[in-house]
This record gives structure tokens, C-alpha cells and sequence, in this order.
């Protein structure tokens, strides 16, 4: 489900509820601004091993991607009154996953992948041909990303994992806002403006007679 709700110069602004079906996911293009409300899954670097492992075996993890939202994240999780609560919930370098999301794209069919730094070539491939974005979450924002989960609905591989690395399931509303960097149409904003700076920074080497 997807509401549009302002126009932004050539961006859109985006309210995404889960699950989202593959035309909304098409629809987001690069430079969009986006929120996430419904289901939200936190997985890491052990997550996504553990979830392939199992998927290569054709067994299923314990949680349902499809469709949701993948926040590579190792929120800080507290008991209060015996339910959970999120105390803080930052982004995880997403790079450190490159080498297991397009597998993981494939396998599980998530329509949002939530991190900072952006991704690589691996994932922008899968993200065009299985229909998901790349939503860039701002570093440091721990407690804004708190802000926007409602409950934790689940956890999986707890004890196992430990909190950092195992499966939340949030209900979040309005999580963001998450920058669109990969789009389904082979964009990918980190790369273009490391290619913008490493053109300049040759230029600039140029008019010094390096």
C-alpha cells in the first residue's frame, strides 16, 4: 500500500505501508523521500547467514521478508513490565552485508532495505530484478528511529544471536526518513556521487599539474 503525499521539485514523498507490492516498490525512484509503517525486520550480518543457511537447506527462517521492510540495525532492546522496549535503534553500516544481500533479495522477496552508506553493484542488480529500494537512514539517529517503532511484535534467534544480531519484528509508523539511493531502475546515489567526487578530485589534480 502507498500513499503519495507531496510533490519535492522532481522527488516524491512517499508513505509506505507494509506489505508493499511490487508496482508501489517500482514506483520509487532514486532521491524520493520515504516513511514505513507496518512490519519491519532487523537483520545483520549472522541474520542473513543464518536465514540463507536454512533457505539453502529449503527450510524457512521463523519470519516473513516478503513484501516488508529489512533494517540492518543491532537495536538496544530492554524488559519493562515484561514487554519489550526499543531503546535505541541506529542503522548498521550496510556495506558489511553486500556480500549476502542479493542472495537474500532473491530467497526472501523484502521490498525495503533500511541502512546508512548505501550499497553496491551486487545489490542495485537484485534490487531492479526482484522489485526492492535501498532506503539510506540517517547515522547517529538512534533515538529517532526509536521514536517511530510502536512495539516489538516478535524476536527470533535471541539467545542464539544475541540482541544485536538476532530478529526484531518492529511495528513501525512513519519510520524515517529514509533517502531512496537504489531504486528498481539501476540507480544507485552513493555510487554517482563517488563517481562525481573521484572526477573532481581528478580535475583538481589536473589544474595543479599532478
Amino acid at each position: 500500500m502507498m500513499r503519495i503525499k507531496i510533490f519535492l521539485g522532481e522527488a516524491m514523498e512517499y508513505h509506505l505501508k507494509t506489505p508493499i507490492q511490487e508496482e508501489g516498490v517500482r514506483r520509487l525512484r532514486a532521491g524520493d523521500i520515504a516513511y514505513l509503517s507496518g512490519t519491519l525486520i532487523t537483520a545483520r550480518d549472522e541474520a542473513h547467514k543464518k536465514a540463507l543457511e536454512l533457505h539453502s537447506r529449503g527450510e524457512m527462517p521463523p519470519v516473513n521478508f516478503r513484501g516488508n521492510g529489512v533494517f540492518h540495525c543491532g537495536p538496544i532492546v530492554k524488559r519493562v513490565d515484561g514487554d519489550w522496549k526499543v531503546v535505541a535503534a541506529g542503522p548498521t553500516t550496510s556495506s558489511r552485508m553486500e556480500i549476502f544481500e542479493d542472495r537474500f533479495i532473491e530467497a526472501f522477496r523484502p521490498s525495503v532495505i533500511i541502512g546508512k552508506g548505501g550499497m553496491g553493484e551486487r545489490t542495485v542488480r537484485a534490487c531492479s530484478e526482484y522489485a526492492c529500494v535501498y532506503g539510506a537512514f540517517t547515522g547517529g539517529a538512534a533515538l529517532l528511529g526509536a521514536q517511530g517503532i510502536r512495539r516489538v511484535k516478535e524476536v527470533h534467534w535471541l539467545e542464539e544471536l544475541g540482541m544485536p544480531e538476532c530478529l526484531w519484528v518492529f511495528e513501525v509508523e512513519d519510520f524515517g526518513p529514509l533517502i531512496i539511493t537504489i531504486d528498481t531502475h539501476g540507480r544507485n546515489l552513493t555510487k554517482e556521487a563517488m563517481d562525481r567526487v573521484a572526477a573532481r578530485k581528478e580535475a583538481i589534480i589536473s589544474s595543479l599539474g599532478g
